[in-house]
C-alpha cells in the first residue's frame, strides 16, 4: 500500500494527539503527580494577609525575636527573654511541603521560656514554621523555613 502526503499528515496528527492524551491521562490518574495547595481555602487566607504583615512588623520591632535550635530531644523554640513567658499565648503551625499528612498545629502554653517539639513528631527534611503569638494584646508572627 502506498501512503500519500495527506494520509501521512492524518497519521502524524493521530500520533501527536495520542501522545498528548497519554500524558494527560498519566498525570491525572497517578498519585505520584498529586500536588495540593498550601491551604484549602486559599482566597480567604489571602484576604487576611495584611494582618500577617502587621504581625511580622511587630515581631521585627522586638529587641530579640523568636529563635530555634535543634537538640537531641527535638526542636527548641526560644521566645524572647525580655518578655514574661507565662503571658504568651497563640499557636504554632508546622507545614511539611512534601507531605500534607505530617502537618500539625500546636497551641502555645508556656511553663518555660521555650517550646519543645519532640523529635518523634518531626521527620528529616524541610519544614515551614509559623508561630502566631500574642503578648499583652499585641500580636506577633514568626515565619521560618528549616531543614530538620
Amino acid at each position: 500500500m502506498k501512503i500519500n502526503w495527506g494520509t501521512g499528515i492524518v497519521i502524524a496528527f493521530i500520533g501527536f494527539i495520542s501522545f498528548i492524551m497519554y500524558f494527560i491521562i498519566t498525570m491525572s490518574v497517578s498519585d505520584k503527580y498529586d500536588h495540593d495547595l498550601v491551604t484549602e481555602d486559599y482566597y480567604a487566607e489571602e484576604l487576611k494577609y495584611q494582618n500577617d504583615i502587621d504581625k511580622l512588623k511587630n515581631a521585627n520591632d522586638l529587641e530579640t525575636n523568636i529563635s530555634f535550635e535543634k537538640t537531641a530531644e527535638g526542636l527548641l523554640i526560644n521566645f524572647p527573654e525580655d518578655l514574661e513567658y507565662k503571658k504568651i499565648t497563640g499557636k504554632m503551625f508546622l507545614y511539611r511541603p512534601s507531605n500534607k499528612q505530617l502537618d500539625f498545629e500546636t497551641a502555645i502554653s508556656l511553663s518555660k521560656p521555650y517550646l519543645l517539639i519532640p523529635d518523634n513528631r518531626l521527620v528529616d527534611g524541610r519544614w515551614n514554621i509559623k508561630v502566631d503569638w500574642k503578648y499583652q494584646d499585641k500580636s506577633y508572627l514568626y515565619k521560618e523555613t528549616i531543614n530538620y
